[in-house]
């Protein structure tokens, strides 16, 4: 047989000699001009293969969420060749996520102007225009080990101790760099980024992905976001942790449980420090808000406690028990529930609850009943007290449509952000996208029989919401509290792995499912018996939380 038949983008068939490569195979496709790669059998193949039977693929684009991952890394690794082509003895550190792009820093001399920022920019698109490849070296892991060590990157060297022997490498005209998901065919695929510049060498770099439609998003700035995330910096450093060797080392060092302890104080200081705003401040309504598995059931509850203890009567109130009857529920554009929008609330019920407690009423809080769809009523009788002040803990607590009938001057918002501030290593962060979504796939299977792909597959749907209602009210937040443990990934391996191995390859989550193993392998792990039972980490994992 000198001759495949491939078939894709809906059972178009194509005829091609042996040998063909999948990317010349994509200009027959509609990805002919974006595409960034391609499956077989829900696993992610080399634009630079060729099929050698009949066989049925898939392409894919940025709007995919491999594809979005694989736009990402690319345009990381074309900034750090455009600033080195210009400034040799420069160095890119990607910090971390920012809504709708990542937060870096530049490491020289001298602090950029925006001038210079613009000439990086210019030939960032030069490189794009010019249709660079991606070169693809498999080598073997020591003489990777030696590079690394010559290049003086300490961090990527000790990360090749939890990687296989044959490492794999890109070269970028000549530039060589590591990342964990695989890089696009050639840097034309590229064509779409905002290069921002804030200051003292700070930039933020903004790309398309999945959720925003292929384009790139307009820059707003998230200064209270920054702000949390140096700060959370600082103070890695100051435990000369700043990297995930270092957090490794720990734990061979048997250190680890003194950091944890640390890990935790400093969790309790943020709220603290909270507590001590709202008692300055005089606030009677606690807004708490943050994106899915960001704790806030248990940030809420440590709140309390620390209100308690000031000699105040905190009232909890959980927006979740206020959906409206499953049967009102509005939704989406494909017939499915929304349970992101504000209209999945019963606005109505809340506020006049709420105009209730302020007159002095006793009221009733309902319990909402997922299985059924309908709230419940269990004689939860609640009436303010001359010292009361009032959590309200939801997904559209920073948006005042939540709460109309509140005056402004008496809310406390606090915007909850579960993000590590410890780099694998320069070139590469810990997503708090990932972080979640595996705090959400533990939890998902512990409390709600689900397995990882339906956590996976609702993911999009969470994550959809979280950009419309969440996001675009972040910077209205008094404070931000870092939810996240720095240690926690290593706790969370235990519980994932076997949950992320159980996706089968016929499941079209196969792919995301290895990624995010090949993301947690680099963590050593860490017991769950060094974790203390009112633990933020516990509303994941399991034990006393309450």
């Amino acid at each position: 047989m000198t001759d495949v038949t491939i078939t894709f983008d809906n059972n178009q068939k194509i005829t091609v000699p042996i040998g063909t490569k999948y990317i010349d195979i994509s200009r027959y496709s509609k990805y002919k001009d974006t595409v960034l790669g391609v499956k077989r059998n829900n696993e992610m193949l080399s634009l630079d293969d060729a099929p050698t039977k009949d066989e049925t693929i898939e392409f894919f684009d940025v709007n995919s969420l491999d594809g979005a991952k694989i736009y990402k890394a690319g345009i990381k690794f074309i900034f750090e060749v455009a600033l080195k082509s210009i400034y040799p003895d420069a160095e890119i550190y990607y910090l971390h996520s920012v809504p709708g792009g990542m937060l870096g820093e530049i490491d020289y001399k001298t602090n950029l102007q925006i001038k210079d920022i613009s000439q990086i920019k210019e030939q960032m698109a030069k490189i794009i225009d010019a249709d660079l490849p991606f070169i693809k070296y498999n080598i073997l892991k020591k003489e990777a080990l030696a590079f690394y060590k010559k290049m003086n990157l300490k961090e990527k060297a000790a990360n090749l101790n939890s990687c296989d022997n044959i490492v794999t490498i890109y070269k970028l005209k000549n530039y060589l760099n590591y990342f964990y998901v695989p890089l696009p065919f050639s840097t034309k695929y590229l064509k779409s980024f905002t290069l921002k510049y804030l200051d003292n060498n700070k930039i933020v770099l903004l790309y398309p992905s999945n959720l925003t439609s292929g384009k790139t998003p307009e820059y707003i700035h998230h200064e209270n976001i920054i702000a949390s995330f140096y700060e959370g910096r600082s103070w890695l450093k100051s435990l000369n942790t700043p990297y995930l060797s270092d957090l490794n080392e720990l734990v061979t060092n048997f250190k680890i449980k003194g950091f944890i302890e640390s890990c935790e104080l400093s969790f309790n200081d943020q709220i603290k420090r909270a507590c001590e705003e709202i008692i300055r401040t005089d606030k009677r309504f606690i807004m708490l808000a943050g994106p899915s598995s960001s704790g806030k059931t248990t940030t809420t509850r440590v709140l309390a406690a620390y209100l308690r203890s000031k000699g105040y009567e905190p009232i909890c109130i959980s927006t979740d028990d206020y959906f409206v009857e499953r049967e009102d529920n509005p939704k989406n554009d494909l017939g499915e529930y929304d349970f992101e929008c504000l209209n999945a609330i019963d606005i109505k019920l809340l506020n006049e609850q709420l105009i209730g407690l302020l007159k002095g009423k006793e009221i009733n809080v309902p319990s909402f009943n997922f299985l059924t769809g309908h709230k419940e009523y269990h004689n939860n009788f609640i009436k303010l007290q001359k010292n009361s002040i009032i959590l309200i803990e939801g997904l559209h607590s920073l948006n005042d449509d939540l709460t109309p009938y509140i005056p402004n001057d008496t809310k406390y918002k606090i915007y909850l952000s579960p993000f590590i501030p410890l780099n694998i290593d320069r070139h590469n962060y810990i997503s708090t996208l990932d972080l979640r979504l595996i705090r959400r796939i533990v939890r998902d299977s512990r409390s709600r029989g689900h397995d990882v792909s339906t956590t996976i597959k609702t993911w999009q749907s969470v994550r959809n919401g979280e950009e419309k209602y969440i996001f675009p009210y972040t910077h209205q937040a008094n404070i931000i509290i870092n939810t996240a443990l720095p240690y926690e990934l290593g706790v969370l391996k235990i519980y994932a792995e076997p949950l992320l191995l159980s996706v089968n390859q016929d499941s079209i989550y196969y792919e995301e499912a290895r990624r995010l193993l090949k993301f947690l392998r680099g963590f050593y792990t860490i017991s769950s018996e060094y974790i203390s039972e009112h633990s933020i980490l516990r509303e994941f994992i399991g034990g006393k939380n309450d």
